[in-house]
């Protein structure tokens, strides 16, 4: 009975978690279970400098998202100041901000630059948002403002 009791529980928070990120809009590209970053520890990056899988067990909810953690410290370090670690445009293409769309940012393929973390759909995207980091992202700033309340499908029509 216990097991069960906890299973209907994991599924409950699930849900509530999947919930809450589908209402809180589209700003932070979440999974339909409300995961942020396919469950990359954003602090990492900054840490030990790669990308590492999150602790499904060390978690935390911020702005209707759950991120997970490498570690407690992890946590404590994004909760203290979570800005300093979300990535740009809400984990979103940094390139793709630039031109106007919302597609995935791999987690896999990312750079810090002045301090953020911008992501890339993939290795050939980043290699071009590379050949130009400051002017991309200056579109992308300014892109932000209009579509980071729009849903990604929204865009493509």
């Amino acid at each position: 009975m216990n097991t069960f009791k906890s299973l209907v529980g994991g599924v409950a928070l699930s849900v509530a978690i999947a919930t809450s990120a589908l209402a809180a809009g589209v700003e932070i590209n979440a999974s339909s279970t409300g995961l942020a970053m396919q469950g990359y520890d954003p602090v990492a990056y900054f840490t030990v400098g790669e990308a590492t899988k999150g602790d499904y067990k060390i978690t935390t909810l911020h702005n209707d998202a759950l991120y997970r953690f490498a570690s407690e410290e992890n946590k404590v370090a994004f909760e203290a100041n979570p800005e300093a670690y979300l990535p740009a445009y809400g984990g979103y293409c940094a390139f793709g901000t630039a031109m106007g769309f919302k597609f995935d940012g791999d987690p896999t393929y990312w750079k810090i630059v002045d301090n953020k973390l911008y992501l890339n759909l993939s290795k050939d995207i980043q290699e071009r948002w590379e050949g130009d980091i400051p002017g991309f992202n200056q579109r992308a700033d300014v892109n932000w403002e209009d579509i980071a309340d729009k849903d990604p499908a929204e865009l493509q029509q």
